[in-house]
């Protein structure tokens, strides 16, 4: 029986089965936190499939070759900068009012008619550099006053915005999600945010301006009693010192993107020799990108709107507290995904589907579809299932372009249904004033059609790339 399950197609398999649905198990029923449960299962996993002590960890002396110690520090060293810098540009972004000032001149351009539109791009924009939460605690003031102003359903402005949010948050780095993708499969980031575009843009037309409509003018749903205008909370916290200018605003987060894609497509069309190509590639470097883009922000948001070093300072220290548990789930994850590849499953895994013929972009979506709806948190659902379905692309020859719809595929799936598991759900919940019924016949349905056209566009795609 032992040797069945270590050595043996059919055993790996159901090893594997085995650890996700016990790593599910300490999620869901026994509550502990994601990447404890995904290190306690890797080192069980690791001791079931028989592999030494040595490889799982070490030795006394020294445990750098270690699966352990590898698993965390490889993605790690990817991922690490890239988003303590992305979650800096956006507490630059949110402080000195540039979300509002986006939304208000978004609704001057598009008018009261198309106000939820508006509010749409503003989650599109803004949520490049911001998280998805903090996105929702910025932006949803400016929810209540178009809505108050309109006197129709607030989620008819709240659904686009929360699409535009997701979607940015899903599908495009500097976010957790698409980043810790891009380390797991080997993906050029420039490839991942061209595909993360071209597959995220249609689901959020489909899940943020079509959906929006038909649920909106079905489901009533009144601003809370507890609102209070963004414009006066924005002037107190800014000190007086005015609004930043849209330019500004604009600069800031175009800075990273344009240098980032500068790289990867200089690196395409332009001459290995092209003497501009190490330039290039140096400023298009992610975490040089975003080093550059949070200069200029703490010039052109901070310094120059009268913002001292010390605020400065107690800002960056806020903005990055919450990043060291995303950190932990990712590098966790890592772990996890490096010893189901050390168990050989990634190979049997591999030869099973070349059998049953399932292209690999379907089994990715399933996966990460499984684990969202089964545990919630949609990073998790990420690192997870990139950490199953690395081993399987590592010797196949997949382009960048191809690769980079694979990882949107595993995107997609992580947020799906949202549901009561997720600590998304209920933020939204509270903050848009819906049951858990409505939340669930409005939110949880955009997300679900969010992830399907999403998915859809990538399966499209992969047929061309």
């Amino acid at each position: 029986m032992i040797h069945w399950l270590q050595h043996e197609t059919a055993g790996l398999l159901v090893l594997s089965a085995i650890s996700i649905a016990f790593l599910l198990l300490l999620i869901i029923k026994f509550k502990l936190e994601p990447f404890i449960s995904l290190v306690v299962t890797g080192l069980l996993l690791a001791l079931a499939a028989g592999l030494p002590v040595n490889t799982i960890v070490g030795s006394a002396l020294s445990s750098k070759e270690s699966l352990i110690e590898g698993g965390f520090g490889g993605i790690l060293g990817h991922i690490a900068l890239i988003v303590g810098l992305g979650s800096l540009l956006g507490s630059l972004l949110e402080a000195s009012g540039g979300a509002e000032v986006l939304t208000q001149r978004l609704l001057r351009a598009f008018g009261e008619k198309r106000a939820g539109l508006a509010m749409g791009l503003t989650g599109l924009i803004f949520g490049i550099p911001v998280f998805f939460d903090i996105g929702i605690f910025v932006l949803a003031p400016l929810v209540y006053v178009v809505a108050k102003r309109s006197g129709k359903s607030m989620l008819l402005y709240a659904l686009p915005l929360l699409a535009g949010l997701s979607m940015t948050h899903a599908f495009l780095p500097p976010h957790p999600g698409p980043v810790a993708l891009a380390g797991f499969l080997g993906i050029d980031l420039g490839w991942l945010i061209v595909m993360g575009l071209a597959c995220g843009l249609p689901a959020f037309f489909v899940a943020g301006v079509l959906w929006p409509k038909w649920i909106g003018n079905r489901i009533m749903i009144e601003v809370p009693e507890e609102f209070s205008a963004p414009q006066e909370e924005a002037a107190e916290a800014d000190g007086g010192r005015g609004p930043v200018s849209l330019g500004k605003v604009a600069l800031v987060i175009c800075v990273p993107l344009v240098l980032i894609l500068g790289a990867t497509f200089g690196t395409v069309f332009l001459d290995k020799d092209a003497g501009v190509l190490p330039f290039l590639t140096f400023v298009g470097n992610p975490a040089v990108a975003l080093t550059l883009a949070c200069l200029v922000a703490i010039k052109l948001l901070g310094t120059d709107r009268g913002m001292t070093k010390q605020q400065l300072s107690e800002l960056g220290a806020a903005a990055l507290r919450p990043v060291g548990m995303i950190l932990l789930v990712v590098g966790a994850g890592a772990f996890f995904g490096a010893v189901i590849s050390a168990t050989g499953v990634g190979k049997a895994l591999a030869g099973t589907l070349s059998t049953a013929g399932l292209p690999l972009i379907v089994l990715a979506y399933v996966i990460s579809c499984g684990l969202r709806v089964a545990q919630g948190s949609a990073t998790v659902a990420i690192v997870t299932t990139g950490g199953i379905i690395a081993p399987l692309v590592k010797d196949a020859d997949y382009s960048q372009p191809a690769l980079a719809l694979i990882a949107v595929s595993i995107a997609a799936g992580s947020i799906i249904a949202s549901h009561v598991n997720d600590g998304g759900f209920w933020i939204i919940s509270k903050y848009f004033n819906t049951s858990v019924k409505d939340t669930l016949r409005s939110w949880t349905v955009l997300e679900t059609i969010l992830s399907v056209t999403g998915f859809a566009a990538a399966v499209g795609l992969s047929l061309v790339v």
